[in-house]
């Protein structure tokens, strides 16, 4: 009996469906309806009772797979352990990165990474969609925002301060705005998932005597559910976009992009690495983790001395 034909197996039980099982381990269907007859063969029982449209456990499945549960998960945390007592950097990292983030950023540091260690391969989800790490066979996700499921496990990587940009070509024909009321003159570009549109920006001012919050809904110029897009009309010139300024500090380094009306803050944002597990927490994510806190650090430290974010964006 092979370890991997069990592990298919149980995907086929957690799913229902030996064609999602196979579609989730990325292998074909009749590959993995293969491993579940070899598995069946070697017992001498069937583990499901198959209809034309259903799968389900039979009582001999009901009984025997939650032990085999329990045992693939002590095999998982010993080569774990091992694995973190020896500091051995190496394996498959299953990462997904928001579309901007990732193909511009990211990715290129975990290259990087790569070359370094050359024992470690990479799966990467590049999208801005909702992801479900289980679904979509993740490890790792490089997000903004804290985890939302107190159930996952995450680690900060940096402040993100949200900036206002357009291009110079834009400006000099349509003019800068001074205040959030001169937005409303303006082409928005917006980033939208699932049908919802974020066309309204939020504002503070909080010089001393001028304390207001402001809550604008410019014209929606052009809309993708993708941030790359959005980033990448603004530096054409097709609007105004409010960005991430990891996702702009390129641009805005050099000069493709300027920041807008400096005396009025956009709420900030915070880029995370979560898991879904402690056992996904592998020397090798902690290394990735110190990389991208440092590579980060970096390049805001660069968007600081030049004067486009205030120096308090580097403190914890």
């Amino acid at each position: 009996m092979q370890l991997e034909d069990l592990r298919v197996v149980l995907k086929v039980a957690e799913f229902r469906s030996i064609t999602a099982a196979a579609t989730h381990l990325d292998m074909q269907m009749a590959t993995a309806s293969a491993a579940v007859k070899r598995i069946e063969a070697a017992l001498g029982v069937e583990l499901f009772v198959r209809t034309t449209r259903h799968l389900r456990l039979s009582s001999a499945g009901e009984r025997y797979l939650p032990q085999c549960i329990a045992a693939m998960s002590m095999l998982d945390q010993a080569k774990q352990t091992i694995h973190n007592d020896l500091d051995i950097i190496s394996g498959e990292i299953r990462l997904a990165v928001s579309s901007d983030l990732g193909r511009n950023i990211a990715i290129p540091w975990v290259d990087d990474f790569m070359e370094q260690y050359p024992q470690v391969t990479l799966r990467a989800h590049v999208s801005d969609s909702n992801i479900d790490f289980y679904r979509d066979a993740l490890d790792i996700a490089l997000r903004y925002g804290a985890p939302a499921d107190s159930n996952l496990y995450g680690f900060k990587i940096c402040n993100v301060p949200r900036l206002l940009v357009a291009s110079p070509s834009y400006l000099e024909l349509h003019g800068t705005p001074e205040h959030p009321k001169d937005l409303l003159n303006h082409q928005g570009l917006f980033y939208q998932l699932q049908n919802i549109l974020n066309d309204t920006w939020h504002f503070s001012c909080e010089k001393p005597g001028a304390e207001r919050s402001y809550k604008i809904k410019p014209k929606a110029y052009c809309a993708a559910n993708d941030g790359d897009l959005v980033r990448r009309w603004c530096v054409a010139g097709k609007g105004l976009a409010i960005k991430s300024s990891l996702d702009i500090a390129n641009d805005l380094l050099a000069g493709h992009v300027v920041s807008l009306m400096p005396d009025y803050k956009i709420p900030q944002g915070e880029l995370w690495l979560i898991s879904p597990s402690r056992q996904s927490i592998t020397p090798t994510v902690r290394l990735l983790r110190d990389m991208f806190r440092e590579r980060t650090k970096a390049l805001l430290t660069q968007l600081v001395d030049k004067g486009l974010l205030e120096k308090s964006v580097l403190e914890d």
